[in-house]
């Protein structure tokens, strides 16, 4: 059985208002989570509402490129 593309795929979600806020990509002052998502299901970037510890309140963390 050929192995393809597959469908659950790992993505990572990083936190849309500290990005905004001119913190560098390199800090450890950005939250991020890793999880996971179907390809079918939902073929757009996914958008999460999660807590960053950074922020000390829910945000929406976005998912980003690998």
């Amino acid at each position: 059985m050929a192995k393809g593309k597959d469908v659950r795929v790992t993505i990572s979600l990083e936190c849309t208002s500290c990005v905004r806020n001119d913190i560098k990509k390199e800090s450890a002052g950005i939250s991020r989570y890793i999880t996971q998502k179907n390809r079918h299901n939902t073929p757009s970037r996914l958008e999460l509402r999660k807590f960053c510890p950074y922020c000390y309140k829910h945000t929406i963390h976005g998912e980003i490129k690998k």
